[in-house]
């Protein structure tokens, strides 16, 4: 992982009040049908970056570099929504965290 001195690790929690506090505003008056329309949007564009990244393609820096800024923006839309609806993502993840809640893995 390249050496990032301007970006330090962030939490959860600190991202979703990082999103909340930059686009709250904006995010509600467009409500939770379009909010998730734009996360569709970014799901099909990080859809794209997987496939131009697949090993036996050889992708570029550049498409490499794509594919991480896509994976941001599907979290970062994830999080819009999660505010709107007024969930709090860290405890939504206790699903995952909390031991007995979910075992195994889907096949």
């Amino acid at each position: 992982m390249p050496d990032r001195p301007n970006s330090p690790p962030i939490t959860l929690a600190e991202f979703q009040q990082l999103i909340r506090d930059r686009y709250l505003k904006t995010d509600a008056a467009r409500g939770v049908p379009g909010t998730f329309m734009w996360l569709i949007e970014e799901v099909g564009e990080l859809a794209t970056a997987l496939q131009e990244n697949a090993p036996e393609r050889n992708p570029t820096p550049a498409q490499r570099a794509n594919l991480v800024e896509e994976f941001a923006d599907v979290i970062a839309w994830v999080t819009t929504l999660a505010n709107i609806s007024g969930v709090d993502l860290s405890e939504s993840l206790t699903k995952y965290t909390d031991k007995g809640r979910v075992e195994g893995v889907k096949s």
